[in-house]
C-alpha cells in the first residue's frame, strides 16, 4: 500500500511540474482512505507556506472538522522541511512516508531531525525512501530544464 499511495503523491507533483511548480505532492490517508490530495503552489498562490504538505494538512483539517489528525498518514515526494515537519508534528499525522531525502533542507532525516525533537507534544514515525529514484528524477528533470531555460 506504500507504493500505490507514493505514487497518488506523485501524480501530485507531475502536476505540479505541468504548473511550472517544483515538483513535490503529498497524499494525507486517514481509516485506509484517502483524505487529501495536494501539491507545490508556491508561485502560483504567491505565498511561501503553499508547500504540498501544508495545502494538503490544511485539505484534510477541514474534511475532518479538527486540526488534530490522529492516526492519519502522509507520503510526500520530498523529505520535508522544517517548515512542513513542524506543521506534521503539530496535526498529529501518526506516520510520514517520503521519496526523496533533501539532503541541504530536509528536516526528518537529512539534518534537522525535528520529527524526532523531545520538545514536541507529538513524536511522528518516519520512512524515506519510498520511490526514491521517481520523486528523485522528477526534482531531477525540472531543475535541469529550468538551467536550460525551458
Amino acid at each position: 500500500m506504500t507504493k500505490k499511495y507514493m505514487r497518488l503523491a506523485l501524480n501530485q507533483a507531475k502536476k505540479a511540474f505541468e504548473n511550472g511548480e517544483v515538483p513535490i505532492g503529498a497524499v494525507i490517508v486517514y481509516n485506509g482512505k484517502v483524505l487529501a490530495r495536494a501539491y507545490n503552489k508556491r508561485n502560483t498562490n504567491k505565498m511561501a507556506t503553499a508547500h504540498a504538505e501544508i495545502l494538503a494538512i490544511e485539505k484534510a483539517c477541514k474534511k475532518l472538522g479538527d486540526w488534530r489528525l490522529d492516526g492519519a498518514e502522509m507520503y510526500v515526494t520530498l523529505e520535508p522541511c522544517p517548515m512542513c515537519a513542524g506543521a506534521i508534528a503539530n496535526a498529529r499525522i501518526k506516520k510520514v512516508y517520503f521519496g526523496a531525502y533533501e539532503r541541504k533542507s530536509g528536516a526528518v532525516f537529512s539534518n534537522f531531525r525535528i520529527l524526532f525533537s523531545s520538545g514536541l507534544n507529538h513524536e511522528v514515525e518516519a520512512e524515506g525512501g519510498v520511490l526514491n529514484e521517481e520523486c528523485s528524477n522528477l526534482l531531477k528533470i525540472f531543475f535541469e530544464n529550468k538551467r536550460k531555460g525551458v
